[in-house]
């Protein structure tokens, strides 16, 4: 081990030069003498420039400058043994230096030094040529070279040189060939495994490193794996690991058995021969940091193999890598989190390593380290992922609060990581809880920003997790979170717009955060995704319904239909069908409008008349300007909407009364004048007296800006009236369903004859009160002769109010309809069967109350001409 290699020529001190002086001009007169033609003097000329360039690389340039290269060259290959032998021992010294190696390549010298490798040479021109060579190689195109001109074949031979100079500076080149993945494939077909392996029992350390250096990259090819095992050179490594004295060879012997492992055959081999409980025994004992780092490598890289991760759980390598995480090196602590995220993919690893290990790795998510954070983030996020076990250890050690500060992390890495986590561990409802009592939904706001596709998806990813509580909404929105995550909607990353449409979806679960979207821009940009086949997702459509949810004017003229569950509210109106983004102007701006031809827009509004407050007297200098029937609204101050709707708050928080609708009317109409209510005089008297007092204030303060809001439809607010009465009260939701339908039809023209449907003319009907009020905006209460659509939506109001679930539906050429799900009698007569539901398309037109099901003949008929 302690042996030096022999040098055939010892440089002689820097100050002696004999037989020349050390002045650049005698230097030059030896240079001159290269051109002679005696050969006694061309061998001291040789000889003396040798000793004068071993003395340093100053006079190495010295050389290069006084033009000493090109002769010595064509020395190489002189005819004498002695000439040839000191012109090779001068290059092979010179071409360390990097203006010598570059004046060498010029001159197209590999060639030459390949021959000197010849076996009839002598072993010191093998010596200095294989050190040329050793120089040369380090560049890309002398690989090339050397390659293309049969180089390798005499450098392997030479491995089995006698002289060990010759050895290492072969074995040296050969490190350098094998950097190209030509010379590895070539290399192989040379039978190289065997005089490497020979070299591993060599007594000078240096050959045995660059031996095993060498062995360390041919072996990232399987092939020469397969030759490595079948030449037992898996006894030579652990050879090397099981001796002490080889400490400083372990690290690049343990790098060849890494690659080893990558096979499930020589995994195999290794378990079979307890070489694989060695080398993990080695790893947890080792006091080599780098040794143990490569260990944990070694097993993450044979952990890509399923194979291997059985085998590697078998032999308990859990407890070595929980071992190293506890190590002082923090590369080893990387490497060890990273091997437990490979292990993760064996679920009997994941359950183990969640045992033993969470606890470490949650501690090294507060590390100084970034990249410490960073492994260990990743290790929990596969731990956690698809096992509620581990995702409750995580929150049982504390981890939580870590988790939401590696949101602010500086590797990209760390924070997606982190994000990951907490989305695995909001499925479980209180670990969400948790999470959210963090503030997760403030913290989340600055990956929501970050330019990194991974940590957008991720971010966007956990919002969707978490936004389904309402109070994250609310943070969310309050800590500006909504504006990046509808920004995110533009990406051009499909998962990251896919998991932001997601989020969005989410987050549109309250009118608020929907609103504050769809001023953002949310409606537009989701109309603008599903309307391209490349963009549009499984989440884009569910998103923008979801927001629309909240804007049901907008969805109804826009997708052309409402869900059971979209409830019709006063304020909506029917404008008619648009097309995809196209947005609808504002009631109040509709209502202002001049009258036109276009269709009318049907309008529901049945506020009960305390909810309201009036306004504020008209002079009379206005109301001579216009009748109060001449448009549709009136305007409040805004202090005075502000009492109205807290009036309403409080009127509707009181319990209602049973078999009664909350929406239910009982006051007057502004357009009719003062009419009694029809509820108990006791009732109406308290809600007086409450609203007196504050009415000298409001007369009296100067309006802000003047709200404007819709007028109550009188004739609505009896219908909903006689329906909660009469329609509310029957034992089956069948016949709620078959009355309300008589009833809507009897109020809008009652029955039409099909083959006279063409003599109904709803159309002028609707004209005159248009002229009546001087207005495009009717009240779905003036209409009294109604076609397919409005009485498809006055059905579906009436519905709404007394709890009958029901969809509307707007077809072509002015057909709208009603669908309602229904449960049949079992047809088997079996008390208790319970059949799924059957929908059904409402008749309000030729045989009202006629229920018909879907699919059938007769009610495709009735939704088309």
């Amino acid at each position: 081990m302690g042996k030096k290699i022999k040098k055939e020529v010892e440089p002689p001190p820097k100050d002696v030069f004999d037989p020349l002086s050390v002045e650049s001009k005698k230097a030059a007169t030896v240079v001159l003498m290269l051109t002679s033609p005696e050969e006694e003097v061309l061998s001291k000329a040789c000889e003396a420039l040798y000793k004068f360039a071993a003395k340093g690389e100053e006079n190495k340039l010295t050389l290069l400058e006084l033009g000493a290269l090109e002769p010595l060259f064509k020395l190489v290959t002189h005819e004498d043994p002695v000439v040839r032998r000191n012109a090779t021992m001068v290059l092979g010294i010179m071409a360390s230096h990097n203006d010598v190696k570059k004046s060498l390549r010029q001159l197209d010298v590999t060639s030459a030094f390949i021959a000197r490798l010849a076996p009839e040479e002598d072993v010191v021109i093998h010596e200095f040529a294989s050190l040329c060579l050793v120089h040369m190689a380090v560049e890309y195109n002398s690989k090339v070279q050397i390659f293309e001109q049969g180089g390798l074949e005499p450098l392997i031979r030479l491995l089995g040189s006698p002289d060990p100079d010759v050895k290492k500076n072969c074995v040296e080149c050969i490190y350098n060939m094998v950097q190209d993945f030509q010379s590895r494939a070539a290399i192989r077909e040379l039978n190289v495994i065997p005089p490497l392996l020979d070299l591993l029992k060599s007594d000078y350390p240096i050959i045995q490193l660059l031996a095993l250096k060498t062995l360390g990259i041919i072996s990232i090819d399987r092939e020469t794996r397969v030759m490595l095992r079948e030449h037992q050179g898996l006894d030579h490594l652990f050879k090397i690991l099981e001796t002490k004295e080889f400490n400083d060879l372990h690290v690049e012997a343990l790098g060849v058995v890494a690659n080893c492992l990558e096979d499930v055959d020589t995994m195999q081999l290794i378990q079979e021969t307890g070489g694989l409980r060695k080398l993990l025994a080695f790893a947890e004992v080792s006091t080599l940091t780098d040794f143990q780092k490569n260990a944990a490598k070694a097993i993450a890289k044979a952990a890509y193999e399923p194979e291997n991760r059985k085998i590697l759980n078998e032999q308990e390598v859990e407890k070595c890598l929980v071992t190293l995480l506890g190590t002082d090196n923090d590369g080893t602590k990387i490497a060890a989190s990273q091997a437990i995220s490979a292990m993760c993919e064996n679920l009997a690893s994941k359950q183990t390593i969640g045992t033993l290990g969470i606890p470490q790795l949650v501690q090294l998510l507060s590390s100084d380290n970034e990249e410490v954070k960073e492994a260990a983030a990743t290790a929990v996020v596969n731990l956690t992922t698809a096992h509620l076990g581990n995702a409750s250890a995580v929150a049982e050690a504390d981890g939580i609060e870590p988790l939401i500060s590696l949101l602010s992390a500086k590797r990209d890495g760390a924070v997606a990581s982190a994000a990951t986590v907490l989305t695995n561990l909001a499925i479980q409802e209180p670990l969400r809880l948790s999470i959210q009592s963090h503030g997760i939904m403030t913290a989340i706001v600055e990956p929501l920003h970050s330019t990194n596709s991974i940590v957008q998806s991720r971010a966007a990813l956990a919002v969707a997790a978490i936004g389904c509580d309402a109070d994250a909404r609310t943070e969310l929105r309050n800590s500006g979170g909504l504006e990046p995550l509808v920004k995110l909607l533009h990406s051009k990353h499909d998962e990251v717009r896919r998991n932001a449409c997601w989020a969005v979806m989410v987050c549109a679960g309250d009118v608020l955060t929907a609103a504050e979207m769809t001023r953002l821009g949310a409606l537009d940009i989701l109309e603008d995704i599903n309307l391209s086949i490349g963009r549009k997702n499984n989440f884009s459509e569910a998103a923008l319904d979801k927001i629309l949810d909240h804007n049901l004017p907008q969805k109804y003229s826009q997708m052309g239909f409402l869900t059971s569950s979209n409830i019709i509210a006063d304020g909506f109106y029917d404008y008619g069908q648009v097309k995809p983004g196209v947005k609808l102007l504002s009631l109040e701006e509709l209502s202002t409008q001049e009258l036109n031809d276009h269709r009318a827009i049907i309008l529901i509004y049945a506020k009960s008349p305390e909810l309201e407050v009036a306004a504020p007297p008209v002079p009379a200098e206005e109301k001579s300007q216009e009748a109060p029937s001449a448009r549709v609204g009136s305007s409040v101050s805004s202090t005075t909407r502000k009492i109205s709707r807290e009036r309403a708050s409080s009127v509707e928080d009181k319990p209602e009364s049973p078999g009664r609708s909350s929406s239910i009317s009982k006051g007057s109409s502004r357009e009719k004048g003062s009419r009694k209510g029809k509820g108990k005089k006791e009732e109406e008297k308290p809600k007086e007296e409450e609203i007196e007092p504050v009415m000298p204030k409001i007369v009296e303060e100067v309006p802000e800006k003047a709200l404007w809001f819709p007028p109550v439809d009188s004739i609505l607010m009896d219908y909903i009236t006689e329906v909660s009465k009469t329609i509310l009260p029957l034992a089956t939701t069948k016949e709620q369903v078959v009355a309300l339908a008589q009833f809507v039809a009897d109020k809008m023209g009652g029955p039409i004859e099909r083959d006279r449907l063409h003599e109904f003319s709803w159309e002028l009907h609707i004209s005159e009160i248009e002229f009546e009020l001087k207005c495009n905006v009717v009240p779905v209460g003036k209409i009294n002769k109604g076609t397919f659509y409005h009485r498809a939506l006055l059905f579906k109001v009436l519905a709404d109010r007394i709890g009958i679930g029901c969809s509307l539906v707007h077809g072509e050429y002015n057909r709208g309809w009603n669908e309602v799900k229904l449960v049949d009698d079992s047809p088997l007569g079996i008390p208790g069967l319970l059949l799924p539901p059957q929908v059904y398309i409402v008749d309000l037109m030729y045989q009202p109350g006629n229920l018909m099901k879907e699919g059938s003949p007769e009610s495709d008929h009735y939704r088309r001409i």
